[in-house]
């Protein structure tokens, strides 16, 4: 019989993950990663041979990006999480833990408390990266999304989340402009919704230098999990998982190994 958690996906980046180790091993732990506004799949090129024996990464690549750019990006929170939902759902099988960047961060949390309505068995983990908490998000007063295409450029180097050399590039950045104002339009658009908290266990990493995600707003995660809470505060800015690499996968590496000696 077919199996639709075999089954290839555009939203996972290289093929699917297979359900259960071969011979009776124990399955997998697999890492979901949800990317940054106008990021990609390829923001985890790497981090499989980073992280611990028994977990497989598995990128998620949102429409309108890389091997995506043709369809169009989501510019809404809601239609966005239940797109990534209804395609990730044959393969959101246990053990799996979900994890996201910035905008990467509501995606995964919203997606987990998607699975909840749903009645489907939550995460492992949820691992929230460089993101104020849910209840926090407010509409900003200038929002990005609406700026004049000038003013939108330059609010994006001060983001310093797209490089300088595609800033400077006019053709790559008239290719880039579509996602990054969509993603920021999702971002900026997102209104939380009170529910009650979820019981997977939350973990969170934000940078000391991080102008825009202060300590409260990382601590504030604590009252969306029953469960158990863990907050990481690491060197470096908004950008830390890119800036400083190896210490932030070593952090991470250290949580899923925590879960793969204590599985329950």
């Amino acid at each position: 019989m077919n199996d639709a958690s075999s089954e290839p996906t555009p939203w996972i980046l290289g093929p699917p993950p297979d359900r259960e180790g071969g011979g009776g091993e124990t399955p997998p732990l697999r890492l979901f990663c949800f990317p940054y506004a106008g990021g990609g799949a390829s923001v985890f090129h790497g981090w499989q041979a980073a992280l611990p024996a028994g977990v497989t990464v598995c990128p998620v690549q949102p429409p309108g990006r890389e091997n995506r750019l043709r369809e169009p990006a989501f510019t809404a929170m809601g239609p966005l999480v239940e797109a990534a939902a209804t395609a990730l759902r044959p393969h959101l099988r246990p053990p799996f833990a979900l994890f996201g960047h910035s905008l990467g961060a509501l995606v995964a949390f919203e997606l987990a408390r998607w699975l909840r309505r749903e009645g489907m068995t939550a995460p492992a983990c949820l691992f929230a990266s460089g993101c104020r908490a849910p209840q926090l998000q407010r509409p900003p007063e200038r929002p990005a999304h609406r700026l004049p295409r000038a003013d939108f450029i330059a609010e994006l180097r001060r983001f310093k989340g797209t490089p300088e050399a595609v800033l400077d590039n006019a053709e790559l950045l008239e290719v880039l402009l579509p996602v990054l104002l969509a993603d920021f339009a999702a971002a900026e658009t997102y209104r939380y919704t009170e529910e009650g908290p979820l019981e997977t266990p939350i973990t969170v990493f934000g940078g000391a230098e991080d102008e825009r995600v202060d300590d409260d707003g990382l601590a504030a995660w604590a009252a969306r999990t029953a469960g158990a809470f863990r907050l990481h505060r690491l060197r470096g800015g908004h950008f830390f998982l890119r800036t400083d690499r190896a210490f932030f996968l070593q952090s991470l590496s250290a949580s899923l190994q925590a879960i793969l000696l204590n599985p329950s």
